[in-house]
Order: structure tokens, then C-alpha cells, then sequence
């Protein structure tokens, strides 16, 4: 089967390997749609935190089930998508509930190869059935889970405002699942037509332009209360130290984001506001069965969320062009066979 490797930065190379076999427990899936994630740039840039070369990229993935063993509710030809991440299941954090942030995760496309390949060679107990989806509406199931993780980790109530910085495929979710919670959203980018993006596929209620200017127009919108929740979903370290400053007082800040970098804000500024902060990494599998279902109701438009398809057999040629900025990618899904 054909295998795309990033053997180092800037680099991917095309070859051949031996179709993987899965034993008691796991199963094998032929990859359909492959979702290209800001973690697969930053990687392939030589940016991403937790990342070593050579490495098959890929953890945004749907396809059909090929082969399976052990599994009662799954079986050939079914199509799925897959959660990532793999959790020992024995750690303070599985233990608790929250394999999302296992103390030795492993993420497909990260840590341990990921789905670039044709086939994919996974635990069983990581698929989910995506029957009324398309193969590309399951290729994003993963990147919206992200955002409908942050929004729970931040307990968006009905009637709150909500600010989210950067409106990438991560902050569009977290608009969009904070809209659904009924909450007032105010998106902040430094680019209009993410920000016209953000109106129309998200429904935010406002959008205001990145710089000098954003604080006192936060200040405007909200009448001087500024929003009971803030989301950075930017990855950049300056954007992240300074998003405190827009959050109410008795808010909370959600880093949806990842940086390379070390995060400082102001105590003075932090405690006045009796402020929360939070992370938010990966999702558990109740946010993707959401997801699914939110997609399958016709709340969230996965097909309009892709803006972009790139083959397979173009990935190592075409991977940058495909996310030139000047084209506006929001969400990029590699194509196999139908």
C-alpha cells in the first residue's frame, strides 16, 4: 500500500509498505478522507511541540472498515471515523475520566504514524460509526470535536457573551457550539474574510479586526462588561498572554491553542479579575458522538467547513500551495478513493 512520510521538515516522501494486519481487538480501515489539521502544518514546518521525523501525519480521518476482530458492534464496510488517541487507561487522568489528556498519550499522526497511508491499522474501541455522514463530513468530525471540548471545558451558558480569537478551523468550532449553547459570540481575527467566514458558517454575532483598536471595540460591544468567556484559538504566544486582557471579571480564559513557547500575564491583572484559566486539549468520545449527531441534524455544515480537496497522490507536491494563505483554506481534506 502507498504511505506518505514526512522524513524531515518541508519534506514528504511516497512509498510502498506492507498492508498491516490487525489482531484480537483492532481492525484495519481504508482511509477515504484525510482532514488536514494546523498540528499537520506546524509539524511538517518543524513546529510542533511533542514531534519527531520521520512521521506519517494524519489523525483527522474517515474511511471504511476493512477488516476487524473482537468487536461486537462494528463490522466490514462500515464507514467511521476514528478518535486518535490512543490512553493507556491506567493513569490519574484515565482513571478519572478524561483520557483526552492521559498522562502517556499517544496521538495517531503525532507520536505513533498516523493516517497518510491507505490503510490504518487501529484499536477497534477508537472508531465510531458515522452512517449518516459522508466520508468528507466525517473527515472533520475530529477538528469540531476540538472546539465542542473547549466549550464544555468552559460551560458556556445560554445568554453569556463569548469572545473567541482566531478564526481557524479550532476557533470556528468553538464559535459555532458556543452559538448552539445560546450564547452571543464576538469573533477577533486579524483577517476580514476569516472573520466573514465567521459570520456566515458560525453565525457570529460580531466580528472585530485584531490590534490596537480590538480592546476598546470588545469594551463598546459588551458595555464595559467584557465576555464571561475567552477563547485563544490562535497558537501564538502574543496573541495568548495578551487575551486576558478581554476577559469580564469572574470570567474564564480557555487556551484552545498550542504553542511552542512560555505563556506570562500580569498577577495584578489576573487576580483582580478572580480570574479562571483553563486548557483544552483533545475531546472524549461523548464530544465526537455530539459531534456526529450535531452534523447529522443539519446544525453544523461540515461540507461548507471544507474549502478545499487535495488527492492523495498530490499530497507531497501540492501540501503548501494547498494552504496558501492566499486562497483562504479554512479546512483542506485529502481525497483517497471513494
Amino acid at each position: 500500500m502507498k504511505q506518505i512520510v514526512c522524513e524531515k521538515p518541508y519534506h514528504f516522501s511516497m512509498i510502498e509498505v506492507k498492508e498491516p494486519e490487525p489482531t484480537d481487538g483492532e481492525a484495519l480501515v481504508k482511509i477515504k478522507r484525510i482532514g488536514i489539521c494546523g498540528t499537520d502544518f506546524h509539524a511538517y514546518c518543524g513546529r510542533q511541540p511533542y514531534f519527531s521525523y520521520p512521521r506519517v501525519l494524519g489523525h483527522e480521518l474517515a474511511g471504511e472498515i476493512a477488516d476487524i476482530h473482537g468487536s461486537k458492534n462494528l463490522k466490514p464496510g462500515d464507514p467511521v471515523t476514528v478518535i486518535p488517541y490512543l490512553e493507556c487507561g491506567s493513569c490519574a487522568a484515565c482513571r478519572s475520566g478524561r483520557p483526552n489528556c492521559c498522562m502517556n498519550l499517544k496521538v495517531l499522526g503525532v507520536h505513533i504514524d498516523g493516517g497518510m497511508q491507505e490503510y490504518v491499522k487501529i484499536p477497534a474501541d477508537c472508531l465510531i460509526k458515522t452512517e449518516n455522514l459522508t466520508y468528507s463530513e466525517a473527515a472533520v468530525v475530529e477538528c469540531l470535536s476540538i472546539g465542542a471540548h473547549a466549550v464544555r471545558r468552559a460551560d458556556v451558558q445560554k445568554g453569556e457573551t463569548v469572545l473567541v480569537i482566531g478564526a481557524g478551523p479550532i476557533g470556528l468550532s468553538v464559535m459555532k457550539f458556543s452559538k448552539l449553547k445560546g450564547a452571543k459570540v464576538i469573533a477577533m481575527d486579524i483577517r476580514q474574510e476569516r472573520l466573514a467566514f465567521s459570520r456566515m458558517w458560525a453565525e457570529a454575532d460580531e466580528a472585530v479586526i485584531a490590534g490596537d483598536r480590538a480592546w476598546a471595540e470588545i469594551k463598546r460591544i459588551t458595555g464595559g462588561d467584557f465576555p464571561q468567556a475567552v477563547f485563544d484559538a490562535t497558537g501564538h504566544s502574543a496573541s495568548m498572554n495578551e487575551a486576558y486582557k478581554y476577559t469580564a471579571h469572574g470570567g474564564r480564559l480557555v487556551f484552545a491553542g498550542l504553542v511552542k513557547d512560555h505563556l506570562s500575564f500580569p498577577d495584578p491583572e489576573f487576580h483582580k479579575r478572580e480570574l479562571t484559566i483553563l486548557s483544552s486539549r483533545n475531546a472524549l468520545r461523548s464530544d465526537f458522538e455530539m459531534v456526529i449527531q450535531t452534523i447529522a441534524d443539519g446544525l453544523a455544515d461540515a461540507e461548507r467547513f471544507i474549502t478545499g480537496y487535495l488527492p492523495f497522490s498530490r499530497v507531497a507536491s501540492g501540501f503548501e500551495s494547498a494552504l496558501a494563505r492566499e486562497g483562504n483554506p479554512v479546512k483542506v481534506v485529502i481525497g483517497l478513493s471513494e
